[in-house]
């Protein structure tokens, strides 16, 4: 039976709990009237997405891959991790089809001008960004609960990511009732989908853990983490830069991942 107040099981919802905080941080960001300057957001989102391809490819997949071999022969076991890396592509790439990309077309400077249909887009936006969290407070919470220096580096990654998507869900909710309760509000019921989605994760695979099953999810979560960074945090970085901000940062982001693998290996 699953004991949700293991140390270890604690400490991973933490860590998932404070990568979703981020979410609401972007919410108070646009009822506080704040504006980041585009070039540091550009460098932020590209910083977060260099260094989730590089702990994915090099890291979470290396895990997936180990944890098969545990239980199956050198090239089955590399075969089983493959399969399990293109699933969780599969999955973020189904979800990201049968709900449209939230950033798209929200624009917190030239927000429009009908409270009625903002409103509406920011209720979908809500939806939208809630379903995306719940396989990334999957993928945080096991990635920390196998090791908590690779699971805190991703949280950190995606906490960055999450902060614009605070900002998609507070602009039309803001702007269509006036109400900066009712915005952050809307961020915060959002957020709450990661630890959920972490939970209900857990439950639904704890009784059934074995080293085949941490590396399927070790490889979904790779697949999910790299899908997730092509998808959404690059192509929104080069959206804000005006240089070479986006291309610095996957390279620093990278970097800066590497080095916390070596030193804290």
């Amino acid at each position: 039976m699953a004991d949700l107040f293991n140390p270890n099981v604690l400490t991973a919802l933490g860590v998932c709990c404070m990568a979703a905080a981020a979410t609401v941080v972007g919410s108070l960001i646009v009822v506080r009237g704040s504006h980041s300057s585009p070039r540091l957001l550009a460098f932020g989102l590209a910083f977060s997405g260099g260094a989730m391809v590089y702990v994915s490819l090099v890291e979470i997949f290396t895990k997936s891959v180990t944890s098969f071999s545990e239980t199956f022969s050198g090239q089955a076991a590399y075969t089983a991790a493959t399969l399990s890396f293109f699933a969780g592509i599969v999955l973020l790439g189904t979800i990201d089809r049968l709900i449209p990309n939230p950033h798209a077309g929200l624009d917190p400077d030239h927000p429009a001008t009908e409270k009625a249909r903002m409103h509406r887009v920011g209720l979908l936006t809500a939806a939208a960004i809630t379903a995306h969290n719940f396989p990334e407070g999957l993928a945080t919470f096991f990635a920390t609960l196998d090791n908590p220096t690779v699971g805190a580096s991703l949280a950190i990654a995606i906490g960055v990511h999450n902060i614009p998507e605070g900002v998609s869900i507070a602009v039309p909710v803001y702007y269509a009732t006036g109400s900066k309760q009712k915005a952050i509000g809307a961020a915060a019921i959002s957020a709450l989908a990661e630890p959920t989605g972490a939970i209900i994760g857990y439950l639904i695979l704890a009784p059934f853990l074995s080293p085949a099953i941490f590396g399927a999810v070790f490889g979904v979560i790779a697949g999910v983490m790299v899908f997730l960074a092509l998808d959404s945090l690059m192509p929104e970085a080069k959206r804000y830069s005006s240089g070479h901000e986006a291309t610095y940062g996957v390279i620093i982001g990278m970097g800066a991942m590497a080095l916390s693998l070596v030193l804290f290996k």
